[in-house]
């Protein structure tokens, strides 16, 4: 990561990281509940979670492996995380303030790798999935989550403007044949994947990031504004010109390292 947005990241999610611990659209759903099935069924001794934010990953997984690794370039996330997760009597989890681009392990180090709802905030991909690539063992897997990058132009658009009035550290979504090629990239091979929507309260969705009520307000505008199909390709839900939610895609992936 350019130091830059490693400083936006870390100014971005240093002051919400409780809120990112209570948040339910993190915390549970179908979502999660895939990558523990695809977890389980790799039977891992050492998982490896990237960019933990709140720690619910990190937590699920504990529930059945012996050793979890917590990872986040945060360190005040990181500290919430563990706060959580301890308070949970989650024993197994260790953690480690650490970038994504130069993960602080030997080659082979883990099992599993996890990265849910973060990769959107990396603004070089390939780095990140070569270190990903590197710390997993032969025929080890990636467990990989992230926003699903809209096929049409002007909506992507739409969203990504969206996205970055809400937290500028976002950078973007990616497309399921992106991500196929990156994986590729560095040696990962698909080899399941999953598309699932999620709904997105507006109120506690701006609200998570602090938004000013400024900001809030002309993004509410510029959602309004906005072509119909736009709104319309994202489901968002609107009642006498309050915005209610929106629903995104989830794209989720299991690729193995060859």
């Amino acid at each position: 990561m350019t130091e830059e947005h490693k400083a936006r990241v870390q100014a971005q999610f240093g002051g919400s990281a409780e809120a990112y611990v209570q948040s339910q659209g993190h915390a549970a759903g179908e979502d999660l509940d895939r990558l523990l099935l695809w977890g389980r069924r790799r039977a891992a001794s050492r998982v490896l979670d990237i960019a933990t934010g709140g720690g619910h990953t990190a937590l699920a997984f504990a529930g059945f492996t012996p050793t979890v690794v917590a990872t986040d370039l945060t360190l005040s996330m990181l500290q919430a995380a563990r706060k959580f997760i301890l308070s949970r009597d989650a024993t197994a989890v260790r953690f480690l303030a650490a970038d994504v681009e130069a993960l602080p392990f030997k080659d082979g180090s883990f099992d599993v790798v996890t990265c849910r709802i973060a990769a959107h905030h990396f603004p070089a991909i390939i780095p990140a999935v070569r270190q990903v690539a590197r710390v997993l063992r032969a025929r080890g897997s990636f467990l990989l989550q992230d926003i699903l990058g809209h096929d049409d132009d002007e909506c992507a658009a739409f969203i990504l403007e969206i996205e970055k009035r809400r937290d500028p550290s976002h950078v973007r979504s990616f497309r399921q044949p992106e991500w196929t090629a990156f994986l590729r990239a560095v040696g990962l091979t698909v080899i399941d994947e999953a598309v699932i929507s999620k709904v997105r309260p507006w109120e506690e969705w701006t609200k998570r990031t602090r938004m000013t009520p400024e900001g809030k307000a002309d993004l509410e505008r510029f959602v309004l504004a906005a072509p119909a199909r736009c709104r319309e390709a994202f489901d968002f839900k609107v009642d006498g010109g309050r915005i209610l939610s929106f629903t995104d895609r989830m794209l989720l992936l299991r690729a193995d390292r060859d």
